[in-house]
């Protein structure tokens, strides 16, 4: 089983020596994506907003590999402030459908960039 490097225009390019994403065999294994668009603009003032453009970036990653949302299997959310889970789940939940992929949600002091949260995935083709 070898591992190939994923990459898409759609998401935030590396910014650092590590890939967007990689998929080794079945497994997808997309790198914690910032609430940045593909054009590096940061977002940070809303929480909500945040979430959707990070998520959209681990959906981007996900086509580049042939898959979809509904392949995630585990989702980890870091959080510069837990303060913003509620308004973070409000939006998560509208990218996920049951069974929801198994998921946690840390409190990290800070993120690269300043950013709010950062969103990474793994998943599963079928």
């Amino acid at each position: 089983m070898g591992k190939r490097r994923i990459k898409t225009s759609d998401a935030p390019a590396a910014v650092g020596p590590y890939s967007q994403g990689i998929r080794a065999g079945d497994l997808i294994f997309v790198s914690g994506q910032l609430p940045m668009g593909p054009d590096g603009e940061l977002i940070t003032g809303d929480i909500a907003k945040a979430t959707a453009r990070s998520l959209q970036n681990v959906r981007a990653v996900l086509a580049a590999a042939g898959a979809s949302m509904s392949n995630v299997v585990k989702v980890t959310v870091f959080l510069s402030d837990m303060a913003d889970f509620a308004a973070m789940n409000e939006v998560y939940k509208e990218y996920f459908t049951e069974p929801y992929p198994a998921r946690a949600a840390i409190a990290v002091k800070t993120l690269p960039k300043g950013a709010p949260l950062e969103i990474e995935a793994i998943a599963v083709r079928e």
